[in-house]
């Protein structure tokens, strides 16, 4: 691998994992904290802040991936490395594309939306918010493995 693309690889490992740690654990809280009496500004900021990172995996995700495939070809399927930004990808574009579109359709409806003829649970913003931060706390665990493993 070339000096650059090491440095690239390096630079988009950090980047994201960095980021998703940045923002879920440490500039979302704080918003919230600061902004404890405008809760409805600090989940928009938070979410904003949510697509600006989901945005960021994607890119360094693909990169990452691109450079797996080409640099170790079909044998790529068979690192550790290679799942794991598979899987982060696979999770930041199911909350990029799906989840948070919904939760902000599910916000703007309001819950619980009784007029939808899905079990309750099911039209909770709670419940999605709930799903989201499980799966964003699975990238995040899964980002520190990813780290761990490109040293």
């Amino acid at each position: 691998m070339s000096k650059l693309l090491e440095v690239l690889r390096g630079f988009s490992v950090t980047l994201w994992v960095g980021g998703l740690w940045a923002v879920g654990y440490l500039v979302a809280p704080s918003l919230f904290s600061i902004l404890a009496d405008n809760h409805v500004l600090a989940g928009a900021l938070a979410g904003k802040l949510f697509r600006n990172i989901a945005w960021v995996g994607i890119a360094c995700g693909g990169f990452l991936l691109l450079q797996e495939i080409l640099s170790f070809r079909g044998k790529s399927v068979t690192r550790p490395v290679f799942w794991l930004v598979l899987l982060m990808l696979a999770i930041t574009c199911t909350m990029q594309f799906w989840l948070q579109p919904f939760m902000v359709a599910l916000r703007a409806l309001g819950t619980p939306m009784d007029t939808l003829a899905s079990p309750p649970i099911m039209r909770s913003f709670a419940f999605w918010h709930g799903i989201s931060s499980l799966l964003y706390l699975c990238e995040s665990l899964l980002g520190l493995v990813l780290v761990l493993k490109s040293r």
